[in-house]
Formats: C-alpha cells, sequence, structure tokens
C-alpha cells in the first residue's frame, strides 16, 4: 500500500488554484517541468536521454547503452479534482483534492484524494469522512459494466492488478462484498471475509458470511466455508463450500432436486433434472422423480415468447403410482397424465384475429397421485376442470365474424368427460337491408328493420375418461348445425310509447336420427339409428311495447322538516304479446309414435321424437300465445346535503322492484304463469341487496288416488296472494379498521366535529394563500412542496396506533318447500325448510411485513365446520416466510422459510410440510 505523503509546499506550482476545472495530465506536467528544468524536459525524458552531470543546461548528450525501460504510462491520462491539484517534482507524485477522478483507456477512478505515482502508474484513492464519521466521496472504480465501490483503493493502470479494502460490487441480482481484496491483471478478485446477498437494501437482511472468495465479474463467486446470516444473527446453516453463477443470458444446468419421506411410497427424490435454455424465444425444463417403493414420474415444461406476438406456456406430466407390496391384495398400480397450456397472442400482431388456449386437463387420479397437491387441499378438492382453444377472426369491411372453439369439461368425482371439438360460430352483425345509401329527409318506417345472421356448427361427446379415445366419431359423437336469423324493429308510438315487433327464425340440421320400435317378446325398446341429412325448423313472433312514467311528491313540511325536497317515483310498465305455432303437429314431422304391447296385452301408442338427442334439441312448443307484463319501479329521494347548505344529494330507497306474470292464451288448462318478483336495495356504495322470489298461481289439490297434484284453481279463487315457492339469498360485508373508526365517530358525534375542523383548516389555507399573493409563484410553489406533513396523533398526543384488518362475513340462506314432509291439509302448504352456510374470511396485518390470514365457516344443515385454514406470514424484504395450516376436514401444515431472488430459491430455503394422507388427527 502506499504511503500517504504530505502535500509540497504551494509555491512551487504556479497556479495552485484549479477549482472544478478538467485540466490534463501530459499539459500540466510538461508546463510545471519546463519551468523548473528547462524546455522540452519530458520529451529528453520519454526519448531515454541522459543528461551529464554538471551540464544541466547544455544540449550535449550521452547515449544510455542501458536496455530501454517502458515508460510508466504509454497512453494519455486524463484528470479532474474540483478543490485543487498539487505536483511534488521530487517524488514525482501528484495529488488531487477534492472529486478527484483518473481515466486510463476503458478505466475509471473516483474519489475524494488521490495520490498518483507517475513514474509507477500506480493510484492510490481515499474517501471523504464527515463530521458524523460516515464516508462519502468513496473510491469507485469502473471498467466496462463492472463497479467497484471501497474505502480505500490502490490500482496499478499499468498492470491492472489492485488492492481494495471494504470493497462492494453488483454481479447479476446479487451484491458482493469483501473485507480485502485483491484484483489481479485478468480482473478476477481475490476477497476475506466477504459477504454474498441479494438484498438491496444498505444493511442487508440476509448475508452469506464467507470466509474467502473468488470472484470472476460476470461469471461467478466461488467460495469456502460460509453460513446463513438473517438479521445479523448467524444460524447454524452452513456448507463448506459453493459457487453462485453470475450468467447475464439464460444458460443450462442442473435443476437439484428435493427430497423427504411419504408414507405410502417410501423416501423420493423429486422435481431434479436439467433446463435447457434453447435460445432466446422458448426454453425447456426437464423434471423427474422416484419414490423407494417403485413408484416414478416425469415432466416436461416449456416458455415460449416472441415479443408483440404470443407467448405461453406448455406443461405435461407423467405419474406411476405404487402403492402396497407386490403379490399383496393391496398392491395397485395408477398411471396419470396432466397437461397444462396457456397462449395468448398480442393484440398489436393483427387487431382482427386472437387465437388463446386455456388447457387444464389431469387424468382422475393425477391430483391423488401427486405430492404438490397433497400439500395443497385446495386442487384436491377441486370437482370440476375447464379447458378451452379459441381462433376468430373479423371481418371488418362486411361486418362478418368467424370464430372457432375446442372445450372440455371435466367431472373429477365420477371422471365424466364433455369434449366439443370443434365448435364453429358465423355472425353477422345487424344491417338494415331498406335503409337507403344516401338518406335524404326523414327515415321512414320500414328503414328501421333490422337483421343479423348467427351460425353454428358442434361436435361433442359426454363420456367416460377411459371410453374417450375408444369412441366412435359417427355412432357416439353427437353434431349438427344451426341457423338463427332474428328480425325486428323499433317505432314510436303516440310520442312516449316504444313499439318493437320482432320476427325469429331458426333452422337445424342433423345427419342422423333415432328410430324406435317396441319388442314385444322381450318386452324392450328398439332403437336404431337411420343416417341422412335432416333439417327441422321453427319461427316466432313477438311484439312488445313499454315507456316510463315518473311522479313526483314533494312532502309536507310542517311533518317532514324542509330537508327532503322531494320524492320521485318512477314506474316502467311493458306488455310483450308472443305467438309461435304448434311444431308437435304431424305435418312437420318432429315427432313419431309406436305401438306397444305389455306383457298383460294392454297395448298402447307411445309418442317420441326422432331428434331428442339432437345438439341443438327439436321444436317441441305447441301452440303459444302468451302475453306477457312486467312492472318495475325505481322510488328515490332528494335531500339537502349536510356539508353544503345549497347542495343537494340523491338517497335511493328502491332501486328496484319489479314484477313479471304472463298468460298464455293459447293454453286451456293453468293459462297464468307463476308471479316471479325481485327487489334491489342499495343500501351503501359498497354493498347492495338483492333479492328474488317466486309466487305459485295455482293451489294444491288432492287427486282421485289422494295424492297432491297442482290444481286447476287459482290461489286467488281462494283470497290468498299467491304460494310461497322459496327464495335463496346470499348477505355479505367487509369491516376493517377505518369503516369502524367511521362509523364509530358517527355514533358519538365526532364525525361532524372532524369535518368541521377539516372545513375550518381549508379555509385557513385559502386566506394563508389570499395574504402571499404577493410572493413569487415559483418560489411560493416550491415552498409548499417543502411543506411538511404531521404525523397523526391521538387525543393524547401520542402517534397514532393502527393495525390494518379486515373481516369479510357471509351469510347464505336458502328457503324452499319441503314436499317430502306432509302438507298441511288445512293451508294446503307444504312446511318449508331452511338451507344455511356462514362463512368468514379476514387478515391482520400486526406489523409491517407481518400478516395473518384466515378463513372458515359453518354449514348449519349438517352441522359441520367447513374448511379452516389459517396462515402466518413474514416479509423480511428479501427472505419471506410462512406458515399455514389446515384444520378440517383436510389437516396438514405447511412452514416454508426461503430466500425470494430466483439465483437462491432452491439453495436458501427450508420447507417443512404434512399432507393429508400422512398427518396425525391432531384436532
Amino acid at each position: 500500500m502506499f504511503q500517504n505523503h504530505p502535500a509540497p509546499p504551494r509555491d512551487i506550482w504556479p497556479n495552485d488554484s484549479v477549482n472544478d476545472s478538467i485540466v490534463h495530465v501530459q499539459d500540466s506536467i510538461t508546463e510545471a517541468m519546463d519551468s523548473i528544468f528547462g524546455d522540452n524536459f519530458l520529451k529528453r525524458i520519454s526519448q531515454r536521454d541522459t543528461v551529464l552531470p554538471g551540464n544541466a543546461g547544455a544540449d550535449t548528450v550521452k547515449v544510455d547503452t542501458l536496455k530501454k525501460r517502458s515508460a510508466g504510462i504509454d497512453v494519455p491520462v486524463e484528470y479532474r479534482a474540483s478543490d485543487s491539484l498539487v505536483y511534488d517534482a521530487t517524488t514525482r507524485q501528484a495529488y488531487l483534492y477534492g472529486k478527484a477522478q483518473v481515466k486510463y483507456t476503458n478505466m475509471t477512478l473516483d474519489a475524494h484524494k488521490m495520490t498518483m505515482i507517475m513514474d509507477s502508474s500506480k493510484v492510490y484513492a481515499q474517501g471523504k469522512v464527515d463530521t458524523a464519521g460516515v464516508m462519502t466521496e468513496k473510491p469507485t472504480y469502473r471498467q466496462g459494466n463492472d463497479e467497484y465501490v471501497s474505502e480505500e483503493m490502490a490500482m496499478n493502470f499499468k498492470t491492472k492488478k489492485g488492492f481494495i479494502e471494504h470493497v462492494s460490487t453488483t454481479q447479476g441480482n446479487g451484491y458482493v462484498q469483501g473485507m480485502k481484496a485483491k484484483r489481479d491483471s485478468n480482473g478476477i478478485f481475490y476477497m476475506e471475509k466477504g459477504k454474498y446477498t441479494t438484498c438491496d437494501a444498505e444493511h442487508p437482511h440476509f448475508y452469506l458470511a464467507l470466509s474467502r472468495m473468488k470472484v470472476r465479474p460476470a461469471k461467478d463467486v466461488v467460495f469456502g466455508p460460509a453460513y446463513l446470516v438473517v438479521e445479523d444473527v448467524p444460524l447454524p446453516l452452513a456448507i463448506p463450500y459453493g459457487f453462485f453463477p453470475f450468467n447475464k443470458k439464460y444458460s443450462s444446468g442442473i435443476v437439484m432436486p428435493s427430497y423427504g419421506d411419504e408414507t405410502t411410497r417410501g423416501f423420493y427424490l423429486r422435481d431434479g433434472g436439467y433446463y435447457f435454455a434453447i435460445n432466446d424465444y422458448v426454453d425447456l425444463k426437464l423434471l423427474g422423480e422416484i419414490y423407494t417403493k417403485g413408484s416414478w414420474g416425469l415432466s416436461a415444461e416449456t416458455n415460449y415468447r416472441k415479443r408483440y406476438r404470443y407467448n405461453g406456456n406448455f406443461f405435461v406430466s407423467f405419474l406411476r403410482s405404487v402403492e402396497g407390496e407386490k403379490n399383496m391384495p393391496d398392491y395397485n398400480v395408477t398411471k396419470s397424465l396432466k397437461v397444462l397450456w396457456t397462449h395468448s397472442k398480442d393484440a398489436k400482431a393483427s387487431p382482427n384475429t386472437t387465437f388463446s388456449a386455456r388447457v387444464n386437463f389431469a387424468s382422475e387420479s393425477y391430483e391423488r397421485n401427486n405430492l404438490s397437491s397433497m400439500y395443497n387441499p385446495i386442487s384436491y378438492t377441486q370437482s370440476t376442470r375447464s379447458s378451452s382453444v379459441s381462433f376468430s377472426h373479423n371481418f371488418t369491411k362486411i361486418g362478418l365474424s368467424l370464430s372457432l372453439s375446442s372445450n372440455l369439461t371435466q367431472n373429477m368425482r365420477d371422471s365424466t368427460i364433455a369434449l366439443t371439438l370443434p365448435e364453429l360460430s358465423l355472425s353477422l352483425t345487424r344491417f338494415y337491408p331498406f335503409r337507403r345509401s344516401k338518406q335524404v329527409g326523414k327515415e321512414r318506417w320500414y328503414e328501421k328493420i333490422s337483421m343479423s345472421y348467427t351460425g353454428n356448427m358442434s361436435n361433442s361427446i359426454t363420456t367416460k375418461e377411459d371410453k374417450l379415445l375408444h369412441s366412435n366419431l359417427i355412432k357416439d359423437w353427437r353434431n349438427g348445425m344451426q341457423h338463427s336469423i332474428p328480425i325486428d324493429a323499433t317505432f314510436q308510438v303516440l310520442k312516449y310509447i316504444n313499439v318493437s315487433p320482432s320476427f325469429n327464425f331458426r333452422d337445424i340440421m342433423y345427419t342422423n336420427k333415432i328410430k324406435r320400435s317396441w319388442d314385444e317378446d322381450n318386452q324392450r325398446e328398439l332403437q336404431d339409428t337411420v343416417y341422412g341429412f335432416y333439417n327441422l325448423y321453427s319461427w316466432n313472433m313477438a311484439l312488445s311495447a313499454n315507456t316510463t312514467l315518473y311522479g313526483f311528491y314533494k312532502p309536507w313540511k310542517k311533518l317532514f322538516g324542509d330537508k327532503i325536497i322531494a320524492v320521485r317515483h318512477v314506474l316502467k310498465p311493458s306488455v310483450s304479446l308472443s305467438y309461435s305455432p304448434d311444431f308437435t303437429s304431424s305435418r312437420y314431422g318432429y315427432f313419431d309414435t309406436y305401438v306397444k304391447t305389455d306383457a298383460d296385452g294392454n297395448v298402447s301408442t307411445v309418442s317420441y321424437s326422432p331428434y331428442s338427442n339432437g345438439l341443438y334439441g327439436y321444436p317441441s312448443n305447441k301452440t303459444q300465445g302468451t302475453v306477457s307484463m312486467t312492472l318495475s319501479n325505481n322510488l328515490e329521494m332528494k335531500i339537502k346535503s349536510d356539508r353544503d347548505s345549497t347542495g343537494e344529494k340523491k338517497i335511493s330507497l328502491i332501486d328496484e322492484l319489479a314484477g313479471t306474470l304472463s298468460y298464455n292464451l293459447a293454453a286451456k288448462t293453468r293459462p297464468w304463469s307463476d308471479l316471479s318478483t325481485r327487489i334491489r336495495l342499495k343500501l351503501s356504495k359498497s354493498y347492495t341487496f338483492s333479492m328474488a322470489a317466486v309466487f305459485a298461481t295455482y293451489a294444491y289439490a288432492f287427486n282421485e288416488s289422494g295424492a297432491v297434484v297442482t290444481s286447476d284453481r287459482t290461489e286467488w279463487s281462494y283470497g290468498r296472494f299467491g304460494r310461497f315457492g322459496g327464495m335463496s339469498q346470499n348477505i355479505s360485508y367487509t369491516l376493517n379498521n377505518e369503516k369502524v373508526r367511521k362509523l364509530w365517530n358517527t355514533l358519538t358525534g365526532q364525525g361532524y366535529l372532524n369535518r368541521k375542523n377539516q372545513d375550518e383548516n381549508t379555509s385557513q389555507e385559502e386566506e394563508t394563500d389570499t395574504e402571499e399573493s404577493n410572493i413569487d409563484p415559483n418560489l411560493k410553489s416550491s415552498q409548499k412542496g417543502a411543506k411538511k406533513v404531521k404525523a397523526k396523533v391521538d387525543d393524547d398526543g401520542y402517534l397514532a396506533f393502527s393495525i390494518p384488518w379486515s373481516l369479510s362475513l357471509s351469510y347464505g340462506i336458502s328457503m324452499y318447500e319441503d314436499r317430502s314432509k306432509e302438507i298441511n291439509v288445512r293451508t294446503m302448504r307444504y312446511p318449508y325448510s331452511f338451507s344455511q352456510t356462514f362463512n368468514c374470511s379476514g387478515y391482520v396485518r400486526i406489523a409491517d411485513g407481518w400478516n395473518i390470514t384466515f378463513s372458515s365457516g359453518y354449514d348449519f344443515t349438517n352441522h359441520k365446520v367447513s374448511m379452516t385454514t389459517a396462515s402466518l406470514s413474514r416479509d423480511l424484504h428479501c427472505f419471506e416466510m410462512s406458515a399455514s395450516v389446515v384444520l378440517r376436514p383436510y389437516t396438514s401444515f405447511n412452514f416454508t422459510f426461503r430466500a425470494r431472488a430466483n439465483e437462491l430459491t432452491d439453495a436458501l430455503k427450508w420447507d417443512k410440510r404434512s399432507s393429508y394422507s400422512s398427518n396425525i388427527e391432531w384436532y
């Protein structure tokens, strides 16, 4: 290490004060040497001229016979200093003070103070310690993209070697620190008493304490014995040696497996394999798992992405699970498969074309045999899975859109699969065929007629999981085509009534139908599939009218006061008439019959539809002439605002109260429909209560055999409004500390006082702004920006204490007629039964970084507690800790302590978990 020489007297330097200027070494030293030793002194030195003693001022030169040495500095060196520069000609050292900087080739050194030895290319740099003992303007060395910060540094620009104390540098996503470091000519650092961390805090929350390490910039770190330190507490987690790679690009490598023990399959190594960085657009990860009792599994996952085009992920996994001992009754081998695929297309690539995929397919036994699912009861209890792949394209010029999709739905309970492959849809946007291309004058009535088109073609099957690949495309799959053409228009009658006629045409095409007959010998129904082209069509027409009526009521001030301004009632009546013919008539051919003779010789005629198994159904409506009536109400009140004497605000008393009833003119019996009602109330800005209920029109009665049936007499004929059929409602509300505080202030009257104080403070600020209106606006804005914000305090002057929390409560209730019980003969009513559930969930933030979440519930019908979970998490900025427990019905726990950085996710972690299959019933 270089000695810190004192600066020579200032009088030998002609211009000793160089304030905030850039001085080049060659020019400055040349002027100084020429003024002391004569002209062209440095030039003669660079030519290796030897000046004879006693003839310093002469031109006599003796040729040097010794071997020539290379100059200490062979290329220009630039430096700057904001305070001063001092050169000692005797020792040939230069001293730089105040934000000093030296540049040599691609190397740059910044520091508060530097000492340069000119003939050996050595530089010694130091930082500045302020009065508080904090070091600033630390020596910073840069070469290319690498940067090193230290407290003291000695460098040789010629050999590129150096010695550094308290160095710190960034490598990849990690930070490397060392008490002492030596740099060789290749840029490799050798450090002792070092630290490695991925925490970007000035005082890292965790680090690996390394006794010795070798740092190859932008490549890797190789270290010797190391142990983990978290929050300055050394942990008994140590390793004898290791390394961290610093690849700026993705690279291939080994994925280290995890180990453990599973009750039914034995010890295991899982999630180990190899990662392939194929190129900048796609990668591949191959993993495997193996168990000591014979189970094994393989998985492959790839991510692909092309900017502004598309991105996606594909995952496939295969498991072979062995349970029990071979040649024993409980021995079982299960093969499971899971496929995940997500794909999305960037809208910028082609705005009129979309393609997306959301595939989530798994065999029935996969989640039961997958070890990860055993630690996650939510995945295990998932009853259905849905997958879809869709493509669409819009032909904007003609208003036509084409979409193609495939859908898959799995029932994990009974392994039922519903697959649609493919489903084609073609739709034409609404257009007006009679509208003039160049409209002149008023719009004519026939120009309001519009029509559109929608066509669908589908091919689907519903079967079991193990029979899907063995199904027959013609016999087992259902397919068909459907066309729909709606025609409608809207006219205004008597200025306030909107009248809308419409006509709908529907066409269905099938390639087969089912012909049924009766086998009298075997007493069973026979079915025969007949293939061909079969066309079915149906149509209906409708006419609707609606309007809106407004009513205002101003309450009597002597009774209600002057706070209520007015009450508005909005009434929206609507009437519609629809008609459709009887498609069950024989002339349409949608129904057929066969003669059935039973074992007792009774002969009957059975009616059926050959298209009952059709994908889009079949027209089965009888003659209908239905009149539907709907009445909707809205009630609002306008009151004066409390905060502003001239302001007004609206309060919704009833957001909607509506009822719908219809009458079928073509029905011979029970033409009235049930009354459907709904109500919606806005209880607050964030909560709306809604409920729907049905009232049956026709009463119960006993038939000739004594059974309870629906009679032809209405409830009205008995003097009753209607039979309440039941309802279902879910009520939920979320509480938090802010809502409780506001509610408490409102109940105690503090809310008004807080608003009053806030208004007074606002008015004071406005007065202050008025008084200081003559101040420079720029200065005034800067003063406002620098205004300090006071911390919230309580009534006693202490810092306000707050623990953020949230609690969500949900109560669901269903009321229905319980027909499994006896009917009340006097009222002709079945008793009502209730189904109730209660759920709650929430979180508590007990401190910064500490979070507690929980969820539970209770089923009042089955008298059981639903799934109850609780978790505790600790955010350590760069480290995370979480503990979760499932109490019912799948008891398990999970504890995780790991680093967040990708480089350390697998290296610095500790998992302790139990699955429901191997747990102890400890609750």
